[in-house]
């Protein structure tokens, strides 16, 4: 009677211990899934946000303004249409500060202030710090329109050698 009660409390003991390991396996698959899902989540918000700077920068950059586009294989989309208005908008931009301009000199008073220049009928005073920070400023913005259309051409460039 020892024996089989021995060898029944056995059998208990060996089938708890087995069940343990079951249910920490089963435990152990459910944390490994549960933190597989977050770290793909976290992936994809990533990528998303990525996506998201990426997309608004294009749209900030002065080049998209202008209706150029590069698409990830590599090619260039110009788009007509915003070349034009952007064209546009920027010919209606100088004709307004050239007939404000024209006007003031027609009064005999002129007020640049960005530029540090100020005329009227008895003075002429002019800033050359602020005049030389104007200048500073439209240099760097001219250059940067340059290094982007230099990108431009050099890109052009990379995908016809590749092309060909």
């Amino acid at each position: 009677m020892k024996q089989i009660l021995l060898a029944v409390s056995l059998l208990f003991i060996f089938s708890g211990c087995q069940n343990r390991e079951e249910s920490q396996a089963q435990h152990d698959a459910k944390v490994a899934k549960q933190a597989r899902e977050t770290l793909l989540k976290e992936l994809k918000e990533k990528e998303e946000t990525d996506r998201k700077k990426e997309l608004e920068s294009e749209k900030q950059s002065n080049l998209s303004q202008m209706g150029f586009q590069k698409t990830s294989d590599g090619k260039i989309i110009i788009d007509i249409n915003k070349t034009k208005s952007y064209f546009q908008k920027l010919a209606q931009q100088m004709q307004a500060k050239v007939a404000q301009m024209n006007q003031e000199l027609e009064r005999g008073n002129i007020e640049e202030k960005e530029a540090g220049i100020e005329v009227n009928q008895t003075h002429i005073n002019i800033d050359l710090n602020k005049t030389k920070n104007f200048l500073d400023i439209m240099g760097k913005k001219m250059q940067g329109y340059v290094k982007e259309f230099e990108s431009v051409v050099q890109e052009l460039n990379n995908t016809s050698a590749e092309t060909k």
